[in-house]
């Protein structure tokens, strides 16, 4: 038998594998048990153990790893009962090169293809990751995105519509990265008035301007060693998008006032909900700064492209509040899941998470009911979405009863939101729990109708 085996690796090392040759079962299993093999070559008769019991052994320890069985003539009844146990195959002595070659490659691509299955299976298993919740095929895009992108020194820039996670994704990216042990600093450019927002993000020193009663570092130096967040980046005022573009391209920041540079290591991560790509096109936003951003784009789809995560998150949403609140909520009637499947969500994550708290606060009982949901807005609850809320039917009728179009209620809440917000488009599209995107369209649609001297239906 030595001499054979000593051939058989021959015509093994001929095809370049990495073989390793054992005599004996114990020794055989050892090496299994050390080295993972992918392939493994077995003659069922073994000087210590019998070769249907190393290759129990073998399943047992991995269930994909390829067992091709030798065996003589007399023995075919054993070589079948080692496929019925899980051999891949089996080849009867005396045989040549080509037909163990051809034989152990076919087991290495089944072992192959097997990973792969695995890798899949894990994949569309995965319900949460690092703070996201859903199983649902785009999200395992993302979350193979995060994953890929995650080690990489890369810029990534994160687009989706308000509450899809977008800051979520941010700090995904960092905690899968070498550098989750430094700071993760999240920044919204939105919601800092723009005087300020230089200094928040550079810092300043005392005395730099009315109000300056010390030093100060801003979020780059505070980010140093970990991840910089800009979200709503497309909110930056235009003159100070061209400072942001330095400290991306040298490393360096100048605090407000001061005349010194420092050296930050930093990993930029932006999001924004609008199209930075039209922002750029429309001069709103720097070329180059976006070319710097937008290495990695990072698409996050909206809620209503997800199918069944919208009850994995109302769910998860649904115990979390029932435990803080100390409720006994702990389900969904059917008749509610359809309605939340149903629904187009237009705030996302967000709006769904209000509505399923809302129901916890004001409710118990071991199930939510149709009559605990509050007006979620849509044809199915006969409202549409307002500031604060939802607009009632009756907010959409004239004084004699009549009903008003639905495109003037809607032209007359996106402008009543935007007057309350002092015409700050992101703020008024939370307050009516809709993309900015929308009413950035909507107003221009409005503004092309008039030019066009159409009537306001034609938006």
């Amino acid at each position: 038998m030595a001499p054979l085996a000593k051939l058989y690796v021959e015509f093994l090392r001929a095809e370049a594998l990495e073989v390793v040759q054992c005599t004996r079962g114990g020794e055989a299993l050892d090496a299994a048990a050390a080295s993972s093999p992918d392939a493994v070559i077995l003659d069922l008769k073994l000087p210590d153990m019998d070769g249907l019991e190393v290759l129990r052994a073998l399943h047992a320890r991995d269930p994909a790893v390829s067992v091709v069985i030798i065996t003589a003539h007399g023995s075919i009844d054993l070589a079948v009962e080692a496929m019925r146990l899980g051999a891949f195959d089996f080849i009867v002595k005396p045989f040549n090169a080509d037909r163990l070659n051809l034989t152990l490659r076919n087991a290495l691509e089944r072992r192959t293809l097997a990973r792969m299955v695995e890798g899949y299976r894990k994949d569309l298993d995965r319900g949460r990751f690092h703070g996201f919740i859903g199983s649902s095929p785009d999200m395992q895009a993302v979350y193979r995105t995060i994953e890929s992108v995650a080690a990489s020194r890369a810029n990534v820039f994160i687009t989706g519509e308000s509450g899809t996670g977008k800051e979520v994704a941010a700090q995904a990216i960092h905690r899968a990265s070498p550098r989750r042990d430094g700071a993760f600093i999240a920044l919204n450019c939105a919601a800092i008035p723009k005087d300020l927002l230089e200094s928040e993000i550079f810092g300043h020193v005392r005395g730099a301007f009315t109000g300056a009663t010390g030093d100060r570092p801003g979020a780059a130096l505070q980010a140093d060693g970990g991840t910089l967040f800009l979200d709503e980046i497309c909110e930056m005022p235009f003159d100070l998008q061209s400072k942001l573009l330095r400290f991306v391209q040298t490393g360096t920041v100048n605090p407000v006032g001061s005349g010194r540079e420092e050296r930050v290591d930093v990993r930029f991560v932006a999001a924004t909900n609008r199209d930075p790509l039209a922002e750029v096109q429309a001069g709103r936003f720097r070329e180059d700064l976006y070319y710097r951003l937008h290495v990695i784009p990072l698409a996050l789809p909206p809620l209503r492209d997800r199918g069944g995560d919208v009850i994995e998150i109302a769910r998860s949403f649904l115990v979390d509040y029932a435990r803080e609140e100390g409720k006994a909520l702990t389900a969904f009637s059917p008749e509610v899941e359809a309605r939340l499947r149903a629904h187009d969500w237009p705030g996302n994550v967000r709006q769904l998470q209000n509505v399923v708290r809302h129901v916890v606060v004001l409710n118990d009982g071991p199930q939510v009911t149709l009559d605990m949901l509050p007006p979620m807005g849509g044809p199915e609850t006969g409202a549409i979405p307002r500031a604060g809320g939802v607009l009632p039917v009756a907010d959409t009728l004239e004084e004699d009863g009549a009903v008003r179009p639905l495109w003037q209620v809607e032209r007359d809440m996106i402008r009543k939101a935007l007057r309350l917000s002092g015409d700050d488009v992101p703020r008024a599209a939370l307050m009516l729990e809709i993309s900015p995107s929308t009413i950035y369209r909507k107003l221009q649609q409005w503004r092309a109708a008039e030019r066009g001297g159409a009537g306001e239906e034609a938006a």
